[in-house]
Order: structure tokens, then C-alpha cells, then sequence
């Protein structure tokens, strides 16, 4: 999924920007302008933001870029005053992952898939 060039990303975000079908976020190490980490979140429901996908670098994992990219969507989705929640669906080996980023654990296999869903409230822009 990060086999890219930062330009290719930069072109294909800002072609999609008028859009409110959801967000990417791109980490970069700034002294190669190299894309270390990504995160596709869509806007499924108009009070709900989901984090569709996250992905760092195998060499780059284990330095909070994917709590940080994580962080980035929650605070959009809280400048937001429509947003009423973040959800995400995960491998169950995430689980700590996104709760240490506040999210709960809302369903727990339910319908036979084996990712768990997470949901973290968000105050919507009334900050």
C-alpha cells in the first residue's frame, strides 16, 4: 500500500478533496519526503467517521506513526460539530492499539468476522 511516491499521494488527495465521502492522511519522513504511513478514513453516516485503513512501513512500525495518523483523524472528526463518533474494524491483536487511543470495543464477533469494532466518541467541534 506504500509502495508510492509523496507526490503521487499529494495528487491523488487533492483530486479528492471537495469530497466529503472521507479523509487520507499521510506521514512522511521529511528529510527523504518519503511516505511512511497512511490512513483512509470514510464518512459512511453523516455523524460518524471511519478509520478505514492504517498502514506504517514495516521498518517504521513501533514509533507511534499509526497512533499519531490515529490521533490526526480523531482531532478532524472533533473539529466536526456533524461527527458524533471515530469507529474502526481491527484484528483483535490491535485491540490495545486503539484503546490506548480511547476507543471502545463495541462488538466483539458478532456476525462470525473475526476484527473486532471500536468506537470512540468525539465531541463534534463544541470544543
Amino acid at each position: 500500500m506504500l509502495e508510492t511516491d509523496a507526490e503521487t499521494v499529494d495528487t491523488a488527495i487533492d483530486a479528492d478533496s471537495a469530497s466529503d465521502a472521507g479523509d487520507a492522511l499521510v506521514a512522511r519522513f521529511k528529510r527523504m519526503d518519503a511516505v511512511v504511513g497512511a490512513l483512509v478514513a470514510t464518512r459512511p453516516e453523516p455523524e460518524r467517521l471511519h478509520v478505514d485503513a492504517v498502514a506504517v512501513r514495516r521498518a517504521r512500525r513501533g514509533r507511534g506513526i499509526g497512533s499519531a495518523l490515529v490521533a490526526a483523524a480523531v482531532r478532524r472528526a472533533e473539529r466536526d460539530a456533524a461527527i458524533e463518533s471515530v469507529t474502526a474494524a481491527f484484528d483483535a491483536d490491535l485491540e490495545f492499539f486503539y484503546a490506548d487511543l480511547g476507543f471502545e470495543v463495541t462488538d466483539r464477533n458478532s456476525d462470525g468476522d473475526d476484527r473486532l469494532r471500536g468506537r470512540r466518541r468525539v465531541d463534534g467541534g463544541r470544543h
